[in-house]
């Protein structure tokens, strides 16, 4: 079905990699256009409660492929390619009713970190390494990344780096708050399924609305956040699930959640 990615479910996690690795995963249009339908197809079908991002090959993603046929060059206009290209699949990424996991392994740069950065947790190769890189030829940061790695790092940490376009390893992206763990390469696969397993048994409705609590209440007033949380927890006292949760409680054994 897909030329540019590999599309694996392994029980109720859904495993996305990305399959160009003779050029560390670049990004051309293909692999964009595949990418999207790849994280509609999890939303459309329903039946994942997880999902890892991972690159194959010694790369997660080395970014937009600048030798693809769909790359302009200098004194071209790039809004459209742009708005076309990432706006809409970092956009899906962001608004992905379940959890998804970056398992990052390898070169990490570019819009590559975009996609990295629009996953909700990240997990990194002790080995690998990240660059923002947009100004090494020029350009501005994109794909999101200017809006993820300043509400990660601060606006003058993120100045620096989208400037200096430096690289760096996997212990200084956990130390800045930009991965939130790190496995010797070789557990970094079992790793992030393992966890991705771990929350995919959780109640996944109140995954996501925990996930929209936490993106919309960053940039809320204190009273609209409040107000926010009442809504939500009206929503999630309704579920199956925070019903088997008390009665799992009452019971003193572990729960078993369905996802409804």
């Amino acid at each position: 079905m897909y030329e540019t990615i590999l599309f694996e479910s392994i029980g109720r996690v859904v495993k996305i990699s990305l399959n160009r690795p003779q050029v560390y995963n670049a990004i051309n249009v293909q692999l964009g256009q595949e990418l999207y339908d790849a994280f509609k197809r999890v939303e459309t079908e329903g039946t994942a409660r997880a999902v890892i991002l991972t690159g194959a090959g010694r790369g997660f993603c080395s970014g937009q492929d600048l030798t693809d046929a769909g790359t302009v060059g200098a004194g071209a206009h790039l809004a459209d390619s742009v708005r076309e290209r990432y706006n809409l699949l970092i956009s899906k990424m962001r608004s992905l009713p379940v959890p998804l996991i970056a398992a990052v392994n390898g070169a990490c740069a570019g819009a590559g970190f975009g996609l990295a950065l629009a996953c909700d947790l990240r997990f990194a190769a002790a080995d690998a390494k990240f660059t923002m890189a947009f100004n090494k030829i020029g350009l501005v940061p994109d794909s999101g990344t200017s809006y993820f790695l300043s509400r990660l790092v601060g606006v003058g940490k993120a100045l620096e780096l989208a400037w200096t376009a430096d690289v760096f390893g996997a212990e200084e992206a956990e130390r800045l708050g930009i991965v939130n763990r790190v496995f010797n390469p070789e557990a970094l696969q079992e790793q992030s399924l393992a966890f991705a397993e771990r929350l995919a048994e959780g109640p996944t409705v109140a995954y996501r609305l925990t996930k929209e609590l936490i993106y919309d209440n960053a940039v809320s007033s204190l009273s609209e956040a409040l107000e926010r949380e009442a809504r939500y927890q009206d929503v999630a006292g309704m579920t199956e699930d925070f019903r088997e949760g008390v009665q799992a409680f009452v019971e003193k054994r572990s729960p078993l959640f369905r996802g409804r």
